[in-house]
């Protein structure tokens, strides 16, 4: 008990900076969202304020149209998440269980396309999506966050579906189960951890994204947190900081929200593949 002891505490001892140095900047910008606004860029800075003042979050989702935004991201983020999914489940199904022509190729495919930036591809988007009279639309941030996350997802899914027993599906099989009612009645229950932790990757990579959204989007009814976010920065003159540290504070809890609802999955879906 004395060893297991020790050995704790000598694990912490060792963790203790890395977790401060990971907290630190929460700190400041939970310390900074709750000041005052004088004291925001007093010199010598105060860490800690004078007073609690949680009108600024009241002040910040007036000035910054915080509403909208958030709303524009959390449908972008959810629709696009779940659209990828059911795309991405059932071609993980084919890639995990059929024998097809040019698999190994495809396979290698997805590779390579998770070594492209948007930021490579954001001419070549905003051309189609123009074409497409999608610009400053919804949808187009919707269609462009699916393609850059369906190969991740196929992957990921893929990798875990090839873990499943092919007994069990054998079994649906000699029970007259078609293929479709393999996937939804065998292989989707069985994989619930990869498919929660892919969807949590998918939501994060949504609502964390910048590039595609400032080059799509337009006007400010449109905009989705990141853009709003910007915006109380970019090309002003004078920054409320305390504003801008609200907003950024707000716009994680969504992110805090996803992660409470599936962390269980969080451990088991992290090592999907590892394990045949």
């Amino acid at each position: 008990m004395d060893n297991l002891l020790r050995k704790s505490a000598l694990i912490w001892l060792g963790l203790g900076p890395l977790c401060l140095i990971i907290l630190f900047p929460f700190a400041v910008m939970i310390s900074t969202a709750v000041k005052p606004r004088a004291e925001v860029l007093a010199f010598p800075p105060h860490w800690l304020p004078s007073e609690i003042r949680l009108q600024n979050f009241a002040d910040m989702w007036q000035a910054a149209r915080f509403g909208p935004a958030l709303a524009n991201s959390l449908v972008v983020s959810i629709a696009a998440t779940v659209l990828c999914l059911l795309v991405a489940i059932p071609a993980a199904y084919a890639m995990a269980r059929m024998q097809f022509r040019g698999q190994r190729l495809f396979r290698q495919f997805l590779l390579v396309t998770q070594m492209l930036s948007p930021i490579v591809l954001v001419l070549g988007i905003f051309r189609l999506m123009s074409k497409m009279g999608l610009v400053d639309q919804l949808p187009a941030l919707m269609l462009a966050y699916i393609a850059f996350n369906l190969a991740f997802a196929v992957w990921m899914l893929q990798a875990y579906f090839q873990t499943i027993p092919r007994e069990l599906e054998e079994a649906a099989t000699l029970d007259g189960a078609t293929s479709l009612q393999r996937l939804r009645l065998v292989f989707l229950p069985l994989a619930a951890p990869a498919i929660g932790i892919t969807s949590v990757f998918i939501f994060i990579y949504c609502w964390n994204e910048f590039v595609l959204a400032m080059t799509l989007l337009r006007s400010n009814e449109k905009y989705t947190l990141t853009m709003q976010i910007f915006s109380l920065v970019g090309g002003r003159y004078q920054v409320e900081w305390d504003h801008v540290m609200g907003a950024t504070l707000v716009a994680s809890v969504p992110v805090a929200i996803v992660f409470a609802m599936l962390q269980r999955y969080l451990v088991s879906g992290l090592t999907v593949g590892a394990v045949k």
